[in-house]
């Protein structure tokens, strides 16, 4: 009886979207890589090194968003997101990712871990696993990837932001980022500003810690859309900026204390 509870505690809860194609946009991921770079092992940017060669890890960070126009790709869709239904305990929310077998970012992000790990993968695998655990890292400090199934993550929330019709999830990808008008390197080095200590904490908490962060930070940003299409500008910017670039921040920092471990 307990397993059959387990398993309709993560069906109901838990549930994947094939039709939400979503994820930070281009800075916001090249933000993200930046601040990863920053904090890097010598052992581990030198492993790095040897599989990406010359790319950065901010330019690599795009490549699996990019591959979208390649349509045998298309599998990989669903492993840049999870959708939760709100109102979880963090035990609850807990026990249904330990129990979650469904291809999504938290499956998929401890699939990469595990793989990156392995020291005979060949060269093609781990430039292609390296590159989707970079943007899977990213992805899941956008609190709208651990959003709801029914608005699949707030795409299906419209809004008007500056008087343009979008949607709450877009607003959240991008337009926050690209409305501060900074270049990802303008933007990293506006908000790259930590203590060992907060590194320190940040990169001991594990996963699911983060999702359910994120999960968290979510709840509040849909609590702040109340009425249908609302008309966002200036005061949400001033609401929200700090939430925004913490988990930018938090994204980064943690992104390189995983590559730290797996090639440290």
């Amino acid at each position: 009886m307990r397993s059959i509870k387990f398993l309709l505690l993560t069906i109901t809860f838990i549930t994947v979207s094939i039709s939400s194609f979503a994820w930070w946009g281009q800075n916001g991921h090249r933000i993200v890589g930046e601040i990863a770079d920053s904090y890097l092992s010598n052992k581990a940017r030198k492993a790095i090194r040897e599989i990406l060669g010359d790319e950065s890890i901010a330019i690599t960070s795009n490549w699996p968003d990019f591959i979208k126009s390649d349509s045998t790709f298309n599998y990989l869709s669903t492993w840049h997101y999870i959708n939760v239904k709100q109102g979880l305990s963090q035990n609850e929310f807990n026990s249904a990712l330990g129990n979650d077998t469904l291809t999504n970012a938290y499956t998929k992000l401890n699939f990469l871990i595990s793989e990156l790990k392995n020291k005979q993968l060949p060269l093609d695998k781990k430039q292609m696993y390296l590159r989707l655990l970079i943007h899977i890292a990213g992805d899941i400090h956008q609190p709208l990837h651990v959003g709801q199934f029914e608005d699949l993550g707030g795409n299906r929330i419209r809004l008007q932001w500056f008087g343009e019709s979008t949607n709450l999830h877009s607003l959240w990808d991008e337009k926050l980022i690209e409305y501060q008008k900074l270049s990802y390197t303008e933007y990293t080095a506006w908000i790259n500003h930590t203590t060992k200590a907060q590194r320190k904490q940040w990169q001991e908490q594990p996963p699911n810690e983060w999702f359910f962060e994120s999960y968290q930070l979510a709840g509040k940003i849909y609590n702040s859309v109340t009425q249908p299409e609302p008309k966002l500008s200036f005061r949400y910017n001033f609401d929200y900026i700090e939430m925004l670039n913490t988990q930018l921040l938090k994204g980064g920092v943690r992104l390189a204390g995983l590559l730290n471990s797996i090639f440290g």
